[in-house]
């Protein structure tokens, strides 16, 4: 039986030292040797004055990642939208009892996931981490879940608003938090495996060396990864975020450093 031979990198910083990592990032490699998977989630970080919750949003990322991850390795007869419903709500059944999970800022992710058989890559995007697809030729095709990107700037200058008009309501985006319903509004596609040699999922710590720094577009974003590795390209957005502090709030940016996660496979 010919085993797949494929190589991985992953790097996840937090953005701050005194705080918790509230990514999480998980590659998945079969004992079987044929087929894995790539994972990032990107916890949503709640405002002071509590959520309804008991549990951290690292607690929650690590149970959905690991539960995503175990699922998309095993699941192999589910789609990705199946897996991510049935890992919300095995993480939602987890907390149920203790917590208000109605609560519009009960603990949540984005999502990016991409897995990989014999025959071909299934990916699927939530919010705004982002998957990035090389194929043989060396062209680097983005899957982004723009809706967060789409809203208005005014729109987003409160956390009020976001949580009752905009997060997981139709015209505005949507997160893995605790309905499984929304895993139906993710962004996916399948691609022959021919057609991709490379990928790496990012949360949107790490791609604002290109979101929002403008220092390349998404090919030199991969190239810096598959050539120097994902810890350079967070050591890069680590010294813009830096060199940039006195300038964040005209970025938009509301904090300087935030949790930045990449995991690449060459498959």
């Amino acid at each position: 039986m010919q085993t797949d031979r494929v190589r991985t990198d992953l790097v996840s910083e937090p953005g701050d030292a005194a705080r918790p990592n509230e990514d999480f990032a998980g590659v998945g490699l079969p004992a079987c040797g044929q087929g894995g998977c790539v994972i990032a989630l990107d916890g949503v970080t709640p405002p002071s004055g509590g959520a309804g919750c008991l549990h951290s949003v690292p607690w929650f990322t690590a149970r959905l990642g690991g539960a995503l991850t175990e699922l998309t390795v095993s699941g192999r007869d589910l789609t990705l939208p199946e897996i991510l419903a049935r890992a919300i709500r095995r993480t939602a059944e987890a907390h149920a009892d203790t917590c208000d999970l109605s609560h519009p800022r009960t603990p949540q992710a984005t999502v990016a996931v991409a897995r990989w058989s014999a025959a071909e890559v299934e990916y699927l995007v939530l919010s705004d981490a982002a998957l990035l697809l090389r194929g043989p030729d060396g062209v680097v095709t983005p899957v982004l879940d723009d809706r967060l990107a789409r809203l208005p700037r005014s729109a987003l200058a409160s956390d009020a608003l976001i949580d009752a008009r905009l997060r997981n309501k139709e015209g505005g985006f949507f997160t893995a938090a605790a309905d499984p319903a929304v895993a139906a509004r993710a962004v996916t596609g399948v691609l022959p495996r021919r057609a991709v040699r490379e990928l790496a999922a990012l949360t949107d710590g790490a791609t604002r060396w290109t979101e929002m720094f403008r220092e390349g577009d998404w090919t030199a974003l991969f190239d810096v990864v598959a050539k120097e590795g994902a810890r350079s390209l967070v050591e890069r957005v680590r010294e813009l975020e830096a060199a940039d502090r006195e300038r964040r709030a005209f970025l938009g940016r509301g904090k300087t450093h935030d949790d930045a996660t990449v995991v690449y496979a060459r498959l």
